[in-house]
């Protein structure tokens, strides 16, 4: 919506409404209206189609169930994801986030399954990580979105880290850069270890070695973000690049550079991940790495649509019907990332 906006030269909020259909009570033109969907289509935003014959439509229940929703911009976009894949199969999603708490999670799986509408549920978590799966929910189709279980019974999607750790790290050194700094996250995580352990391939395969004394561990806030690349550039040979582990550390580390005199990407190149809406408005504007939540989110629903339209296959082929996929995360490439000054590489 912030490219549509700005590229249409209108609010967000403009966007959202005429997205959504949902201008009847706004005072917006008609040529308004046909800007923004024009600028939708030409950018390949996938406009879902809403007729006087909704009513009609959204019979169906899928329930999208989330530990948390409220502390970070990814989970929301992944509902959105969901939420459109759900109207394009004439579902509606109903979402309910239980801070974790097992008494609300429980009470949330009873009334979902005593719903006569629900088709199945979508089992989501705020970080890729682990989790043990209610038993309850063995009795629906089910289908788990950036979590994952041991025993792998039910499909599941998660982003693919360790291939967007190598792309950003592939993307600096292609631009010339051989002394890469890595500021990443809290190092427990999976998606901070993934990022990592593709950074180190990228180095490996471009017969890079690497160095640990451009390794340094953040909490992926921006204040760690900027600590750190003082940090980094205080060692004997400092960076030409520093590739964070997210885009709010990646704000730090701009601040730190300008803090010392320095500016991105003529002086040092800075690499973001997860392509938070602040990556756009960055001076410079940040290149990173895309963390596909709304495309995970369409592609959760879409395989339990399947998988509940097929039950007595489920039930006799059990869980090689299951899919595991990582999804890609590409590049996005903006202006804080440049060939490195002869005098530095």
């Amino acid at each position: 919506m912030t490219d549509i906006a700005k590229l249409a030269g209108v609010s967000q909020s403009t966007v959202s409404l005429v997205l959504n259909n949902n201008v009847g009570s706004a005072k917006l033109s008609e040529k308004t209206r046909a800007k923004v969907l024009k600028i939708a289509s030409e950018l390949g935003y996938r406009l879902t189609h809403r007729t006087t014959a909704a009513p009609q439509r959204g019979r169906n229940m899928i329930g999208y169930i989330v530990d948390s929703i409220s502390t970070s911009p990814h989970p929301v976009v992944s509902v959105d994801g969901a939420r459109d894949a759900a109207w394009e199969h004439d579902c509606v999603l109903s979402v309910f986030a239980t801070r974790g708490d097992p008494e609300v999670e429980e009470a949330t799986i009873n009334a979902l399954l005593a719903n006569p509408t629900l088709v199945g549920v979508v089992y989501s978590t705020i970080f890729t990580r682990k989790v043990e799966v209610p038993e309850a929910l063995g009795r629906v189709p089910t289908v788990l979105l950036n979590c994952y279980t041991d025993e792998r019974n039910f499909s599941h999607v998660e982003p693919g880290e360790v291939g967007g750790g190598h792309n950003a790290t592939e993307y600096l050194i292609n631009e010339g850069h051989t002394r890469i700094g890595f500021i990443n996250g809290e190092p427990w995580m999976d998606a901070a270890k993934d990022r990592f352990k593709g950074y180190r391939q990228a180095l490996a395969t471009a017969d890079l070695p690497f160095d640990p004394r451009l390794v340094r561990d953040g909490d992926w806030m921006s204040g760690t973000g900027f600590e750190q690349t003082l940090s980094l550039m205080a060692e004997p040979r400092p960076p030409t690049a520093i590739f964070c582990a997210n885009d709010l550390m990646a704000l730090g580390a701009l601040e730190a550079l300008k803090q010392l005199g320095l500016k991105a990407p003529d002086d040092v190149a800075i690499m973001g991940y997860d392509d938070q809406e602040i990556a756009r408005h960055t001076h410079p504007p940040l290149t990173t790495v895309l963390l596909p939540n709304y495309e995970m989110g369409r592609w959760a629903v879409d395989t339990l649509i399947a998988e509940a339209a097929s039950p007595e296959d489920a039930a006799t082929q059990g869980a090689q019907r299951k899919r595991h996929i990582k999804m890609e995360c590409p590049l996005v490439v903006r202006e804080s990332v440049a060939c490195p000054q002869s005098d530095q590489a």
